[in-house]
């Protein structure tokens, strides 16, 4: 965890961007001692959406699959695309 003062961020903008790139991870910024924002790179605040979106469409299966919905073998999902596409 990286953990910056406002006061580094106001001052040496150009260092906290650099290591958010670098870093690839967030970095804690603080206000008077205490926790205020987190500051992160584009394209790691992207690659995060991507994985939590990941995350929540897995768990939205397995909350299916708990629920009692019928659920398929990868063998039964080949044979059901041979049949969907023989057909067409």
């Amino acid at each position: 965890m990286k953990i910056k003062s406002s006061t580094v961020l106001r001052n040496d903008y150009n260092t906290i961007s650099t290591l958010a790139h670098e870093s690839q991870e967030p970095i804690y910024i603080t206000k008077n001692g205490e926790g205020d924002i987190v500051l992160m790179s584009v394209d790691a605040f992207e690659n995060r959406e991507q994985v939590l979106k990941h995350r929540a469409a897995i768990l939205e299966a397995e909350f299916s699959r708990l629920s009692g919905e019928p659920t398929y073998s990868v063998d039964e999902v080949r044979k059901m695309l041979k049949e969907k596409y023989r057909n067409a």
